[in-house]
This record gives structure tokens, sequence and C-alpha cells, in this order.
């Protein structure tokens, strides 16, 4: 889990683009700008479809087929899990090439 200093949260991300952007835009159109984004993103993948931000990444949905498993609470009962789609996201090349320095 990643040490509570080192996470920025919603609030703060907008505090960060308000103070970069070059143009008039208040906090709560930063903020909705942000929310309208996420909920794209979030339709998007339920139809499962890729999003591609160039230089960034590339998020794509998996299915995460059915299988047999062991139950944590009692390790002699076998469950079954059920098949699941997940998000992942894969890192684009300037993401990857500023993460390296």
């Amino acid at each position: 889990m990643p040490d509570k200093k080192n996470v920025i949260n919603q609030k703060e991300l907008i505090e960060m683009i308000s103070s970069q952007v070059n143009i008039d835009l208040s906090k709560k159109q930063i903020e909705k700008t942000i929310k309208t984004l996420i909920a794209v993103i979030i339709e998007q993948l339920k139809q499962s479809k890729t999003i591609k931000l160039t230089s960034f990444g590339t998020f794509t949905v998996k299915n995460r087929y059915a299988r047999g498993g062991v139950d944590p609470r009692n390790p002699e009962k076998r469950i079954k899990i059920p098949a699941v789609k997940v998000a992942k996201f894969k890192t684009g090349k300037k993401l990857k090439d500023a993460l390296k320095k």
C-alpha cells in the first residue's frame, strides 16, 4: 500500500491543474472535466472498448475466466470463482520514459 504522503487525491489534482493552466477555468470546471473524463472512460470500458491516450497509456478490458479456488476461511473447502471483466492499463512510451529518469 502506498505511503499516504505519496498519494495525491482528486482535490489536490484539481489544485495542481488549476495552478498550471493558462486559461480562465474555475476549480469547479476543472473538477467537472475530470469527473466527466472518468465517467466517459468507465462507460467506454463497460462497452469493452479500448481507450488510447497517446504517450500516456492505454486502458483495455480483459476477461478473467471462471476458475476454482480455496475458501480462505476454510482451506479444506473448494469454491468457484466466477468470471469477471477487469480493467488493465498499459503505460505509453512517454510515461514509461519519464518514470525511468
